[in-house]
C-alpha cells in the first residue's frame, strides 16, 4: 500500500494546527510556509523523498 503526500497541503494542515495552539506564531509560520513554497516553486521537487 503507498501512500503520497503532498507537500504543500501537509505544511498547511501542520501551519493551521500550529495557529490554532499558539495564534502568536502566525507571522513566522505565514512566512515560513511562504518561504518553502518559493523554493519549492523555484527548484521543482525532483529527487526529493516526497514525491
Amino acid at each position: 500500500m503507498n501512500i503520497h503526500l503532498a507537500f504543500g497541503p501537509l505544511v498547511a494542515l501542520i501551519a493551521g494546527i500550529l495557529i490554532l495552539l499558539m495564534p502568536r506564531l502566525l507571522n513566522y509560520i505565514i512566512a515560513l510556509y511562504l518561504i518553502i513554497v518559493g523554493l519549492v516553486g523555484l527548484f521543482g521537487t525532483h529527487g526529493w523523498p516526497f514525491n
